[in-house]
């Protein structure tokens, strides 16, 4: 099962009509899980740092969501947001620049070439890792790129699970993974090496929050693999689903998860 063509139909839509982006975001936020759990340590980072502008990485800004969220959340800050797909960054430039927000850039780069020394306070890392094969030099590359006491945000698929992944003999959901995902041990062992000591760690999507992504995600996007027909019927689908899918998050998100498979994991340059 292939996750990218499917959001490569939503980034589509998104450039064709641009004034939907910010209500797509909106929805982003609202369906996927691991951005409640994101979005509240952003949140946290930033009340750490005071009043003093930060400035901030955002490596692997995919559709923008997290760029725009901390461009309005985290101020005052600079964010340079970048991605591996040019489209999409092209898409991104121009949307922020018609928009008129002023304190983003965007550049294409690949996170095991990036070369930046001392530059950035945060480091915002959602659901790329998992598709870096040669992991370790990235986060070679992050330390060096941080400042003293910089943070390294990580969220990513578990290895409890994640990518729906549940035994050796499966095959993760999402194809275009290059493993399954991280336990906090695995990330340690190759993030304390590097100069990182563990800041936070937390699973996410445990027992309800791995339900409400089945209900929520995993089966709508099954039937678009199958027939984008199925568009049609997502209103319909959601309108039912949709109450349960929202309580069975609440509770993940409130939750002291002893596993999940997800995990949101900070570092901290030292």
């Amino acid at each position: 099962m292939y996750y990218d063509p499917i959001k490569n139909v939503f980034a589509k839509i998104i450039k064709r009509f641009p004034l939907m982006r910010i209500i797509f975001y909106k929805v982003l936020d609202i369906m996927f899980l691991r951005s409640w759990y994101v979005r509240r340590e952003l949140k946290r980072l930033r009340k750490k740092s005071g009043e003093k502008e930060i400035n901030i990485y955002d490596a692997g800004s995919g559709y923008g969501q997290y760029t725009y969220f901390m461009s309005k959340h985290l101020r005052p800050c600079k964010i340079h947001s970048v991605d591996v797909k040019e489209d999409w960054i092209n898409d991104c430039k121009e949307y922020f620049e018609n928009a008129g927000i002023k304190n983003v850039s965007f550049d294409v780069e690949d996170l095991i070439k990036i070369n930046y020394e001392n530059s950035f306070d945060f480091i915002v890392c959602v659901d790329v890792m998992e598709h870096i094969a040669d992991d370790v030099t990235v986060f070679g590359n992050f330390y060096h790129a941080l400042k003293n006491d910089g943070y390294l945000l990580i969220n990513t698929p578990s290895v409890f699970g994640g990518s729906d992944v549940h035994d050796e003999d499966e095959e993760s959901f999402i194809g275009e993974h290059a493993r399954i995902g991280y336990s906090k041990e695995d990330l340690e062992s190759k993030l304390h090496p590097v100069g990182f000591e563990t800041y936070k760690s937390q699973y996410t999507y445990g027992f309800w929050g791995d339900k409400a992504w089945r209900l929520g995600i995993k089966y709508p996007i099954m039937l678009l693999n199958v027939s984008k027909l199925f568009f049609l019927l997502l209103p319909i689908y959601y309108l039912i689903t949709l109450p349960f899918t929202f309580v069975m998050m609440l509770i993940d998100y409130s939750s002291n998860n002893e596993k999940g498979s997800g995990i949101n994991y900070i570092a901290k340059k030292i």
